[in-house]
């Protein structure tokens, strides 16, 4: 990558740093790639509320697409950087700064590139989640795939950057790569009342304790890393505390994980009768609500073979390591149900940072990593589509 085009991508990287924008919020970020996506005359749409489509034809050929998340997190920044977020309580925590900026630069690669085909641009909003969703329950990738923005497509690929993997390293893992992920709500309804009347109460604390101890237990013993976990990451009574008031109610939150879609569900059927259960021996009301759902992310072994020339081109062979599965939620998810797909980690570790992992305030992110980024969607995507015409 030539060092002028670099410079302009570090320079567009970190303006997309200080303006970070919740999922299907991304109103600031969508205009500044709109404006750069236009400047180099590339054709974009409107897609999923605050997400955007650009769209590189040459000659007749197949299409494939290539995929970046435009949403920040919920986390307050403490870095002191120049470039930092000025918006309170909002960070690229994940990196997607990056991923928007490398598939700029793929775009650019992809230009003066000498193809025959259509490479589509995703610009997807709101990978995070779908608190914010123009439709309940559905998340950025999920309403991009209903949209029919992708048809004719017949492969995707994606990556994400790694604050732990050195730059210069790409990491992946083929078939089932990313977990089946829910997020949940249980609501525990019993009769609040004094305590020293337990004669007339149904207690929701000490249901909700037995609760969360026989949930934990359902996913049996795990080997190391685990392939499956149900946390129950939040708990509220829905009142005032008080010493002498038992509640009528308590809010449960959590996730429930698992790589198998068959062993997630069985685990959401397990959780359905263990709560009947509950609710025959204490009279009580147990509701349980999942707000939203990603399916296990697949990787296809053909299309990663099918790169390995620019894996071994742009990062040497020694430097592409088979890793394993992560228990983490991804919605690229949904491309790779419908084509197939490969999706990567992309070394961006810092020297400062040995231990900070995505999501966390602290973690730093090296803009190195876009000099392999942009190579590997753009020269994969160029592969890819000799492949598909041969």
């Amino acid at each position: 990558m030539e060092s002028r085009l670099f410079e302009k991508l570090v320079s567009i990287r970190r303006r997309l740093h200080q303006i970070p924008e919740l999922g299907f919020n991304e109103f600031k970020t969508a205009a500044l790639l709109q404006a750069q996506l236009e400047e180099w005359q590339i054709p974009v749409e409107h897609v999923a509320s605050t997400g955007l489509i650009g769209t590189l034809t040459k000659g007749e050929g197949p299409t494939v697409m290539l995929r970046a998340d435009m949403d920040a997190l919920p986390v307050q920044e403490p870095s002191d950087v120049p470039y930092r977020s000025l918006t309170d309580g909002a960070m690229h925590a994940c990196g997607h700064d990056l991923h928007m900026t490398i598939l700029l630069g793929a775009a650019a690669l992809l230009r003066d590139a000498d193809f025959q085909g259509t490479v589509k641009l995703v610009f997807q909003p709101s990978e995070e989640g779908n608190l914010r969703s123009p439709e309940k329950g559905k998340s950025g990738g999920q309403l991009i795939v209903e949209s029919g923005k992708l048809a004719g497509v017949r492969a995707a690929l994606g990556l994400h950057v790694h604050p732990l993997l050195p730059v210069g390293r790409l990491g992946y893992t083929n078939g089932e790569f990313m977990a089946n992920v829910g997020n949940f709500s249980i609501l525990v309804e019993g009769k609040g009342g004094h305590p020293g009347a337990m004669r007339h109460v149904i207690d929701p604390i000490a249901i909700a304790a037995r609760l969360i101890t026989a949930a934990q237990s359902l996913v049996g013993e795990q080997p190391d890393p685990p392939t499956a976990v149900l946390a129950i990451t939040h708990v509220e009574t829905q009142a005032r505390p008080s010493f002498n008031v038992i509640p009528s109610t308590v809010l449960l939150q959590g996730s429930l994980r698992a790589f198998s879609k068959d062993f997630y569900h069985e685990l959401v059927d397990k959780m359905r009768a263990l709560f009947a259960d509950l609710e025959s021996q204490f009279g009580c009301r147990i509701s349980l609500d999942f707000s939203a759902y990603y399916p296990s992310l697949l990787n296809d072994a053909g299309v990663h073979e099918t790169l390995s020339p620019v894996h071994e081109q742009i990062f040497g062979r020694e430097n592409v390591r088979d890793g394993h599965a992560y228990l983490i939620g991804e919605d690229f998810s949904f491309y790779s149900r419908i084509m197939p797909a490969q999706f990567y980690f992309l070394g961006a570790k810092t020297e400062q940072n040995d231990t900070f992992f995505l999501h966390h305030p602290q973690v730093t992110f090296n803009e190195d990593c876009i000099k392999y980024g942009a190579p590997l969607l753009a020269d994969g995507a160029v592969r890819l589509l000799q492949t598909l015409s041969a």
